[in-house]
């Protein structure tokens, strides 16, 4: 018996790369369509240029025709390497991402980035802006500017069948005795840091914050029993409890985040991008991505430029 359970762990596990979600994601949301993927029609092939809004990009940009963007590229739906990593990442951040170009008229030079790294680099010029499900808070609004483009945040996942964890997270109080894995940079981590003292006050042991820079990690790490729970993006969590390999139950939304865009402070791109956004969403581009990838369910009504995190 035992050694049959085994063998179907390693077959699971050997699926995880797959499988993982991205930090910053669908499945299968009251509301939403099954993820698509490849095998789904090109949404972005008929997008074109718009004059108007090309116009609203810098002359040097529109005279170069490229922009670098540093993407961080973990699993499906947001983003991830269905072909493997020396073939072009697909999802639903690198349609939106390319969609926008076309509509501008620029070319996207994209570099993988982890994610950790790269709101610090837009600082520092190495990109002209990054993706990677960049939710919107107080404190990144201090130093990154944001171009919204679909509404997102926080969720939580247990291994299916475990009994740490069986209901919806309303309150971290929840968490109490038990260890969360989640990604390195992200709001998950920030939260979870931020809010450990809740625990103490509630006269409970306090709950343990694991750290992985690779979802896949996280993913191993909660099958393996290394973790009792995963704390990430509410559409990377649906579309994984969708995969049967993956093994694990989708808990519910914790917190509500815009997500978009990431420039530096002060960034002369934002117009443009929240122009290019609206765009998509008037011609029904936007839909259609969103629909492609399974996450209709978190689309916006139109683009905004540092809306205020929700509280």
């Amino acid at each position: 018996m035992r050694r049959r359970t085994g063998r179907r762990v390693a077959a699971a596990l050997a699926l995880l790369p797959v499988l993982a979600l991205t930090a910053c994601g669908s499945g299968d949301a009251p509301g939403a369509e099954p993820a698509g993927g490849r095998s789904a029609d090109d949404p972005v092939a008929d997008v074109r240029e718009v004059a108007s809004v090309a116009a609203l990009l810098p002359a040097e940009v529109r005279e170069a025709g490229t922009l670098r963007i540093g993407s961080s590229v973990g699993a499906p739906p947001g983003a991830y390497y269905p072909n493997g990593s020396d073939k072009p990442p697909e999802g639903q951040d690198i349609d939106i991402a390319d969609a926008a170009a076309k509509v501008l008229g620029v070319r996207l030079e994209r570099q993988d980035a982890s994610f950790e790294t790269i709101l610090p680099a837009l600082g520092s010029g190495k990109y002209d802006l990054g993706t990677g499900n960049f939710g919107v808070t107080t404190e990144r609004l201090k130093t990154i500017d944001f171009v919204t483009y679909i509404n997102d945040g926080q969720g939580f996942a247990v291994k299916k069948g475990g009994t740490a964890l069986t209901k919806k997270v309303t309150d971290l109080t929840r968490l109490c005795g038990l260890t969360i894995g989640t990604g390195a940079g992200t709001t998950f981590e920030a939260t979870l840091t931020a809010r450990k003292g809740v625990c103490a006050k509630a006269g409970k042991k306090p709950y343990d914050v694991k750290v992985y820079s690779e979802n896949g990690a996280t993913l191993t790490a909660l099958q393996q029993g290394r973790i009792d729970v995963i704390m990430s993006t509410i559409n990377g969590l649906r579309h994984q409890a969708a995969q049967p390999a993956s093994q694990t139950t989708f808990l519910g939304e914790y917190h509500r985040l815009d997500v978009g865009f990431a420039f530096k402070k002060g960034s002369p791109l934002t117009e443009a991008f929240q122009a290019a956004v609206n765009e998509l969403i008037r011609t029904g581009a936007y839909a259609r991505i969103l629909k492609k990838w399974g996450t209709s369910a978190s689309a916006t009504d139109t683009s905004r430029i540092n809306p205020p995190e929700h509280t």
